[in-house]
């Protein structure tokens, strides 16, 4: 008898109810029964929707697919002969006692879990993908899924950035006019049915039918605020002008590496120069018609300007007059002139000094050859900044560590000073490298001295500008380039073990330094390999 008592023993135990687990917990304070809402999980993610009830299971789904359909009313309905049913089998004992079965959910189709996500959040989900990755592809291969998706895809909100290259360049050359009128038409519908709400336009590669699309643009999109042309040709006066005149909103231009004619950019300039705050250009020939009309305040609340010449080195020379740029351009943030050879003008006798840049934080004067800034020319830019962060003077062979010491700028964060290729030609300075760190040893983020000769006494005592920061706290120090310079392996050591902040350091062509460690690092753990390597080196002893 005691064996049949364990028995029922163990099955009352089997029998008692399972204790809750959190889980279950967070799923009944998420979704309580009877508000209205259910839960929803996937592989990686959980949704909480507003349906009266759970999605039904797969296999009901199915039965209500395989439902044969209702035929229509009508003569052809009538003629057609009915299929005999199968007579269904009598109720047994068991089953009539047993208690009704629950209804099932009314018949139709169910496209699953994606037409159960509201329209708004789907549509602030794909805005999350498009401002990580932009509009393409996602945008077109999520329209390809379901039409719930095709018609979030299709929200013109989303497609605020585009950019467009001309994918039939090829088959313009060999199609001809039936491929231009291809192209066209796509662009035609694409314009008032996505594009109404655009705010940034690229074009990338356009030979021909720029006009075409510039007026497309200006027909359908009043919000754009920022165009760019690379590698375009064809770009007219006509086109510009009723671009600025339809666009209230545009207040960036960018023409690198486009053929534009002067008169066109010039003539865009008159037309909204009152509202045109950045503004990208490749110098050429025709560069001083448009440097004019920046002169002569046509662009008053200009923020950024670059002027480039992009891979290859333009050999006539830019004649700038610092002192006119100021007063033309009082608003300037960003001043790029790269890969220049800039010839300042002098000041006249007895000019008074310009306004200065009040509001600059960027001034890049980088170049790959010998320039003719120096130090007067860098004060007369910098005379009135106090807000400079970032400062490129790379290849300016003539700017000394006294004329950086005048500056007015005390919060300075990146300063690059490298020289790559001039300094075979060139006398350089062998002291005053402390002077520099000592006065942005609290604020500098990067420090670029490859190429400079200083002597290794003068970069310890610069660099030991690190070692003891205002009110005890660490460096801000985070990219360091001594390429090519007299750097020794204890400066080098001392400087990574006063700045943890460091995950840039540039040791290529270090005379002083053992072999092996002279390349670049990455990363905070290649930086701490290298001090290892240099505290357990002969050489560091």
């Amino acid at each position: 008898m005691a064996a049949p008592a364990s028995r029922q023993v163990r099955r009352r135990a089997r029998a008692a109810p399972r204790p809750r687990s959190a889980e279950d917990w967070w799923w009944d304070r998420l979704a309580p029964r009877g508000s209205g809402y259910h839960l929803l999980q996937s592989d990686s993610m959980l949704l909480v929707l507003s349906e009266p009830g759970p999605a039904r299971p797969r296999a009901q789904r199915r039965a209500a697919r395989r439902t044969p359909r209702q035929p229509p009313p009508g003569p052809r309905a009538a003629a057609k002969p009915r299929a005999r049913l199968r007579p269904e089998p009598a109720p047994s004992p068991a089953a009539a006692s047993a208690p009704a079965p629950m209804p099932t959910p009314e018949e139709g189709s169910d496209a699953g879990w994606g037409d159960r996500i509201p329209l708004e959040i789907l549509v602030q989900i794909f805005g999350l993908l498009v401002a990580s990755d932009g509009p393409m592809p996602f945008l077109g291969r999520a329209a390809r899924v379901c039409r719930r998706w095709q018609e979030a895809a299709s929200q013109p909100a989303l497609w605020h950035t585009v950019t467009l290259s001309s994918p039939l360049v090829s088959q313009l050359a060999k199609g001809g006019a039936k491929a231009e009128r291809k192209l066209l038409a796509s662009l035609e519908w694409l314009m008032p049915n996505r594009f109404s709400q655009l705010q940034r336009l690229t074009l990338i590669h356009w030979k021909s039918q720029v006009h075409p699309v510039l007026k497309l643009v200006g027909e359908c999109c009043p919000r754009l605020t920022f165009l760019k042309l690379s590698g375009c040709h064809g770009v007219t006066a006509d086109a510009l002008v009723m671009l600025a005149k339809a666009c209230c909103q545009l207040h960036s231009l960018d023409l690198q590496h486009s053929m534009v004619e002067s008169t066109a950019v010039v003539s865009f300039l008159e037309e909204a120069g009152s509202r045109i705050r950045k503004l990208w250009l490749t110098y050429s020939s025709q560069t001083t018609a448009i440097l004019g009309a920046l002169l002569g305040s046509c662009c008053p609340q200009l923020q950024v300007l670059e002027v480039s010449t992009g891979i290859n080195c333009n050999s006539i020379p830019l004649q700038l007059p610092v002192e006119a740029l100021q007063r033309g351009c009082p608003q300037l943030q960003v001043l790029r002139l790269l890969n220049l050879m800039w010839l300042p003008k002098p000041p006249g006798r007895g000019a008074a000094p310009g306004p200065g840049f009040p509001s600059l934080e960027e001034l890049c004067l980088a170049s790959s050859t010998c320039n003719f800034v120096s130090n007067e020319v860098l004060g007369r830019l910098l005379h009135g900044s106090p807000n400079l962060r970032l400062l490129d003077l790379r290849g300016c062979a003539r700017i000394t560590p006294a004329g950086l010491q005048d500056l007015p700028c005390r919060e300075l964060e990146q300063l690059h000073l490298g020289l790559y290729g001039t300094s075979d030609r060139l006398t350089l300075a062998k002291e005053g490298s402390p002077q520099l760190t000592q006065k942005w040893c609290h604020t500098l983020r990067e420090l670029d001295l490859s190429g400079q000769g200083f002597s290794e006494k003068d970069l310890e005592q610069a660099l030991a500008a690190f070692l003891s920061t205002p009110g005890g706290s660490h460096p801000a120090l985070c990219s360091l380039n001594l390429r090519g310079t007299r750097v020794t392996p204890s400066t080098v050591s001392s400087v990574i073990s006063s700045c943890p902040g460091l995950l840039y350091l540039n040791l290529e062509s270090c005379r002083c330094l053992p072999r092996g460690l002279k390349r670049a690092y990455r990363g905070l753990e290649e930086v701490q390999w290298c001090l290892e390597q240099l505290l357990t080196s002969p050489s560091s002893s």
